[in-house]
């Protein structure tokens, strides 16, 4: 493979996650730093091979001490699911962090869904672009079409759970009494939607009817996107009324 084709399907990989981060930054009525943005998103790329590790590392480990009949976290189950979502989850809101929350940049409660889905969907990119290295050898075709599927599919699924994630970090902005229970309460939910995605997903594949899957899923899609829009909006609203209470104060 020359450099250039290789680099085609790089572009072509990452060019869903750019779609969808420029849509959402639109939601900023502050735009962020373009440095940080962009430390976010490549940190989601770098933190990937991590959640594979984890993800197969303790699946395996557990799946030592069980027969495969038995195994609970064999690939395949709920628990398995489960496990999975949960490490990318935490993994992105981790990166985020680790270089975001801490950074005087960081100085809108709305900031926290910017930056969760910036990391989310560096994290998609390179998922992409290791599905357009896997299956180009089955023709550019079957390639494309797997990516747009994902565009609109695992990608937007990835933005929209740690947006979830994001929307109870930015509540934290305003309870910071309870600022752990409620990070780990938006991971929690991240991770069910992640996983019911997932499960949904996995089952259509082995269904004699997918497309009753993909409509579930597509379906569940819609409903996410629409609480993740309303969650932005009411992170303005929360914003804007505590300034304003300050302000009054004053």
């Amino acid at each position: 493979m020359s450099p250039t084709y290789a680099a085609s399907l790089v572009t072509l990989g990452i060019l869903p996650s750019l779609v969808w981060l420029s849509f959402y930054l639109k939601k900023d009525c502050h735009p962020e730093p373009k440095y940080l943005l962009t430390k976010a998103f490549l940190m989601g790329i770098i933190i990937s091979p991590l959640a594979i590790l984890l993800q197969l590392g303790f699946s395996e480990g557990v799946g030592y001490f069980f027969d495969r009949a038995s195994d609970p976290l064999q690939q395949g189950t709920p628990a398995f699911f489960l496990w999975s979502s949960f490490v990318e989850e935490f993994l992105k809101f981790f990166a985020v962090y680790l270089i975001v929350v801490r950074s005087p940049e960081f100085d809108e409660p709305v900031d926290g869904m910017i930056y969760m889905i910036s990391a989310a969907l560096g994290f998609a990119a390179i998922e992409n672009v290791l599905v357009m290295f896997n299956l180009i050898s089955d023709g550019a075709g079957t390639a494309l079409n797997t990516l747009a599927l994902r565009f609109v599919g695992a990608t937007l699924l990835h933005a929209l759970a740690s947006g979830l994630t994001g929307y109870f970090l930015a509540m934290s902005w305003f309870f910071q009494e309870h600022k752990k229970k409620l990070i780990i309460f938006g991971l929690i939910m991240a991770t069910l939607f992640h996983a019911a995605f997932n499960m949904l997903i996995a089952s259509a594949q082995e269904s004699a009817n997918p497309v009753i899957g993909l409509v579930y899923t597509t379906f569940m899609l819609i409903i996410l996107a629409f609480l993740v829009s309303i969650l932005f909006d009411k992170i303005k609203e929360w914003h804007i009324h505590s300034i304003n209470s300050l302000m009054s104060k004053v």
